[in-house]
């Protein structure tokens, strides 16, 4: 699977997407993808990366409590 990073917009192909789905973890691991030589492992900021696409990683794989933001947000969205 690929991912871009914000800042650089570099294509990122990460190695496992067992910490990407996981809320408690912050980082992945991917390599990327530029140029044709296989670039080294790096760590990455989950909050740093985008789908492709330019849309933003779902907040249930970035924030552990996203249930309680999701709660609050729809008490406002009631007032």
């Amino acid at each position: 699977m690929f991912l871009k990073e914000k800042s650089t917009g570099n294509l990122v192909e990460l190695i496992s997407l067992d910490n990407l789905y996981d809320p408690c973890q912050d980082t992945i691991a991917g390599r990327v993808h530029a140029g044709e030589e296989m670039q080294d492992l790096e760590t990455f900021l989950k909050s740093e990366m985008i789908f492709p696409s330019g849309e933003s990683l779902p907040l249930c794989w970035l924030n552990p409590k996203y249930q309680e933001i999701i709660r609050e947000k729809s008490k406002l969205a009631a007032v």
